[in-house]
């Protein structure tokens, strides 16, 4: 009886040493699987840097400078023109989009020094252009 209680303790003590490492191993990987989705807060998709420029300008039009609104605004258009003639040429229609949204969120940044932007269609207009990036990622 004492020897049939002991090889089932060590057979308990084996079976849960393998649970263990299979639970250990199992977290692991699962923990390797998740993604970053940000890093310092710009997106890691093929959109981030555009909605984190825009998100930017947008804020800096909310507080009130439109200078660096217009800069940032600017940078945006720059960066998108140089960078995505993949995509103009992957899918056209998706670039259209995605180029005339950003065109109405920044010509009036841009041209703040001109005619003061409307708050609302600023707004507006950038919202628009946020969920065009979001088709296109």
């Amino acid at each position: 009886m004492n020897q049939t209680l002991r090889r089932s303790s060590v057979w308990f003590f084996w079976l849960c040493c393998c649970g263990l490492l299979a639970v250990g191993l199992a977290s692991s990987c699962m923990a390797q699987e998740k993604k970053v989705t940000q890093t310092a807060g710009v997106g890691n998709s093929k959109m981030g840097i555009y909605r984190a420029l825009a998100q930017l300008s947008y804020h800096a039009f909310q507080k009130g400078d439109n200078a660096t609104a217009a800069e940032l605004a600017r940078i945006l258009e720059q960066a998108w023109d140089k960078s995505e003639g993949d995509l103009s040429k992957s899918s056209p229609e998706a670039w259209k989009q995605i180029d005339e949204a950003m065109d109405v969120f920044i010509k009036p940044l841009i041209r703040y020094s001109a005619k003061a932007p409307d708050p609302s269609q600023v707004q507006t207009a950038y919202n628009a252009y946020l969920e065009k990036l979001k088709q296109a990622d």
